[in-house]
């Protein structure tokens, strides 16, 4: 089966409390969306998706879908092997929903389809050897090196939220202790909230430590001239920074592209993050730094990008 040129797509990310769809013509523009809850069993989740397509379906013919999935795939990209936040383990998703919707799917890691669509359409569209690096409710990252996905051999690179930061420090829902996303995500920063209030009784007075918050209060505080809400920002562009000085180091990119939910903030903390990877990267003054951009397509990125990789699905699998 081989998908028109000007055939539209349907890309879903699916996230651990929402799935978002988009019809997505050829040129990247979004025509149509959908969204309902993540369910929490597997059965109903297939039910679900299924469903939420075929909402799109009803009213536009879709030759592929794509689905962009946060978790570990296999190399080939057919199989979630495990997903922290959906019931998936070793689930061969990508020929369940093949055989259920009938026409073909692809299956790729959320990060990598954000990439794919910030390449094609977005921030990343002249670069040759760059990043994208997504920080969330988690920290995800891509490496892509001459208009291809760097995946590693097993198809888990780069995990970069989960390079050891802190020896023995914040539990990660990794299974490790101390990984970069335990400081440098939107989720920590409700935990440098209360560590930083522990240890400096002057910031106890903050409305901060009221309620829970959530990363968006956090943001809004410090930009509303919060104390603690500013130091905790701080503290977050400082360890974003020294993650992009990772990135730099190990990769080496003309670009790093940082997208993800915290982005629209950026203001912030990206330019103490890129004073800091400056500062942090390995003979700094003697070599030339990394662009740092914010991503064009946000939130809508992961989408985008998933429905026009799909067009190349039309092999995936056998569609009965």
């Amino acid at each position: 089966m081989s998908i028109a040129l000007n055939a539209l797509t349907i890309g879903v990310d699916i996230g651990g409390t929402n799935m978002r769809a988009a019809v997505v013509d050829s040129n990247g523009q979004i025509l149509d969306r959908a969204a309902t809850l993540t369910p929490n069993t597997e059965d109903v989740l297939v039910d679900k998706l299924v469903a939420l397509v075929d909402t799109l379906r009803d009213r536009h013919e879709i030759q592929a879908v794509g689905l962009a999935v946060a978790g570990f795939l296999d190399p080939d990209c057919t199989t979630v092997r495990f997903a922290p936040h959906l019931p998936w383990r070793n689930a061969p998703v990508r020929d369940i929903m093949t055989e259920r919707l009938g026409i073909p799917v692809k299956l790729e890691h959320d990060a990598n389809s954000a990439a794919w669509g910030e390449y094609m359409f977005g921030q990343a569209r002249e670069a040759d050897t760059w990043v994208y690096f997504s920080v969330g409710t988690g920290i995800g990252a891509t490496i892509m090196h001459h208009g291809e996905i760097f995946r590693g051999s097993f198809g888990i690179a780069p995990e970069f939220g989960h390079v050891t930061v802190v020896p023995q420090g914040r539990q990660c829902s990794c299974g490790k202790r101390g990984c970069l996303e335990r400081y440098a995500s939107g989720t920590a920063l409700a935990d440098t909230v209360l560590e930083l209030a522990d240890a400096r009784p002057e910031y106890r007075r903050s409305p901060l430590l009221h309620n829970a918050c959530t990363g968006e209060q956090i943001m809004a505080a410090a930009r509303e001239g919060d104390p603690l809400g500013q130091a905790v920002v701080a503290d977050f562009a400082q360890w974003l920074g020294i993650g992009l000085s990772f990135v730099a180091d190990v990769i080496d990119p003309e670009l790093i592209v940082v997208g993800g939910g915290v982005v629209g903030n950026h203001d912030l903390f990206l330019p103490t993050a890129q004073r800091v990877l400056g500062e942090s990267m390995v003979a700094a003054t003697h070599r030339p730094h990394p662009q740092v951009s914010i991503a064009k397509l946000g939130s809508a990125a992961g989408m985008v990008g998933v429905a026009h990789l799909s067009r190349y699905a039309e092999d995936s699998a056998e569609i009965s």
